[in-house]
């Protein structure tokens, strides 16, 4: 058995009796919705008709929201129906940032994700899912797919039917008849005036995202306007950008102390070396940790990332990944306590692989984020090895003021060098060219959107780091203007970081 859903717009009328069905059914409280109608109105007067789209969990076959979730929380029955488990649900959001329809959410109640699951309690006693009973023109309909009798099944076989974003490979078993691009993408139709609706309250406020093309982005239905909508939040906000900053410093400090070391450039009788650099490294580790907790919806349930693991899941993978990273940290905090210089030495290559696969690691965890082609990039795993490698060197410079003067002039010599590197693969992500247009409006929103100014900061601040970093380097290795090259290297670094993760999650899905 499979199930599957066909949704008939020559039929839907758009009364909202499917969103008010399901909100009775399922308890879902007001702010967020399981299923809702969008409004899209189509052509030019007097000539104009109103298009509808019932949005919803598209039930994948490949769904992307299952393999990032950590616990399993959102899984795949048998049957084909993608449901979820709130009781081991940690409020990761790798699931929201997944999805490409947009169709995943968090409860404001109990803080757990949830979405549309074909009301599975009431198939599995032989009941049809709320929205179908209550549709007043049998627009819903719902199916075993495998099955030559069911209506569905028919539909899907003999009649012109669509699924949304069949580019994801996400193979859905939600299929849309009668429906055009106007509404099922969400990139086709131009948004009102400055994004609010005439009888709605709704627009795309502080972070919000509303489907629709936004002004000055050239849409492919410029006689399509969309008349109602839902704003949709992105899921990561602030802390994991900071998250992404404060794991390159910790990771990179470790990789450049572990270089300078390997280049016979810090002596293991250095401080920096004996506990300096792994100091800093563990502190700024520990802050991430932190971070990672402090942005879950239920970070009480954080152990069962290590309890309950689900492999697949890149945010298991990236915790086990710190935890063995710390582990090295910790002993060669140890062994430098201890006098034990060998042991410290012995731990570089360990370490050295730890800390890379630290700081790279989120361009798979961003990977498994499919609904965000902004990070669908090649370049995106060497580019967190550059900025690991200049918020490192950054970050070192003041501590080497203090403990080893003589270390500021190849730090910032490694500082500029890197930091150039990485205003050339900024220039890559930023200018080379996209092949979808929702990496092309996430890059607008960086760039000239309303990203601009963060963006624009961080590449000023970067260059002014280079530079500063440059002249240290030329004139001497002086400490004081070496600090102030570090500096403007982290913020420009930081600024960089939070609009890159908030640009990805700025284009409208659904």
């Amino acid at each position: 058995m499979k199930w599957a859903k066909v949704i008939d717009h020559t039929r839907c009328i758009g009364c909202h009796a499917c969103t008010t069905a399901c909100k009775s059914e399922n308890d879902v409280p007001l702010g967020v919705t399981r299923t809702y109608v969008k409004y899209v109105d189509v052509g030019v007067f007097p000539d104009v008709r109103r298009a509808f789209q019932v949005t919803r969990c598209n039930q994948c076959d490949d769904a992307p929201c299952v393999s990032p979730c950590p616990t399993s929380a959102m899984y795949r029955r048998p049957d084909g129906i993608v449901d979820f488990d709130k009781s081991i649900c940690i409020g990761c959001k790798a699931c929201i940032a997944a999805c490409p329809y947009d169709a995943i959410f968090i409860n404001p109640d109990d803080h757990a994700a949830e979405k549309c699951n074909f009301c599975a309690h009431r198939l599995d006693v032989g009941l049809e899912p709320a929205c179908v009973v209550v549709c007043p023109t049998e627009a819903i309909l719902v199916g075993d797919l495998e099955d030559p009798a069911s209506k569905v099944a028919q539909i899907v076989r003999a009649d012109p039917v669509r699924v949304r974003k069949p580019e994801k490979r996400t193979m859905p078993k939600l299929y849309y008849k009668g429906a055009g691009d106007a509404t099922l993408d969400p990139l086709a139709a131009r948004r009102p005036d400055g994004g609010l609706f005439m009888w709605s309250e709704q627009g795309d406020g502080n972070g919000g995202v509303t489907s629709g093309a936004p002004e000055g982005w050239a849409s492919s239905q410029a006689a399509a306007l969309l008349s109602y909508d839902l704003p949709h939040q992105a899921p990561w906000g602030w802390r994991v950008s900071l998250y992404t900053w404060t794991k390159s410093i910790a990771a990179g400090a470790y990789v450049i102390a572990v270089l300078l070391a390997a280049a016979g450039v810090l002596p293991g009788t250095s401080a920096l070396w004996r506990w300096g650099a792994p100091a800093l490294a563990a502190v700024f580790l520990a802050i991430t940790g932190v971070l990672l907790i402090a942005d879950l919806k239920h970070p009480e349930r954080f152990y069962l990332i290590f309890t309950r693991p689900q492999w697949k899941s890149w945010l298991v993978r990236g915790a086990f990944l710190i935890a063995a990273y710390g582990l090295v940290l910790a002993l060669h905090l140890l062994a430098g306590a201890a006098g034990w210089s060998a042991l410290q030495g012995g731990l570089a290559v360990p370490g050295l692989a730890a800390a890379v696969l630290t700081a790279v690691y989120t361009a798979f965890l961003f990977g498994q984020a499919r609904a965000r082609d902004l990070w669908e990039s090649p370049w995106l795993a060497p580019h967190l090895a550059l900025q690991a490698l200049v918020a490192g060197a950054a970050a070192l410079v003041p501590l080497a003021g203090w403990l080893d003067p003589a270390l500021v002039r190849p730090l910032a010599v490694t500082l500029a060098a890197a930091g150039a590197a990485h205003l050339a693969l900024v220039w890559v992500e930023a200018g080379g060219r996209r092949e979808t247009a929702h990496a092309r409006l996430a890059v607008h929103e960086l760039t000239g959107g309303r990203f601009r100014g963060v963006f624009s900061a961080a590449i000023a601040l970067t260059v002014l780091g280079v530079i500063v970093a440059a002249a240290v380097a030329v004139t001497g290795g002086a400490a004081a203007p070496g600090t102030l090259a570090a500096v403007l290297a982290l913020a420009g670094l930081l600024a960089y970081e939070h609009a890159y993760v908030q640009a990805g999650q700025a284009v409208p899905l659904a």
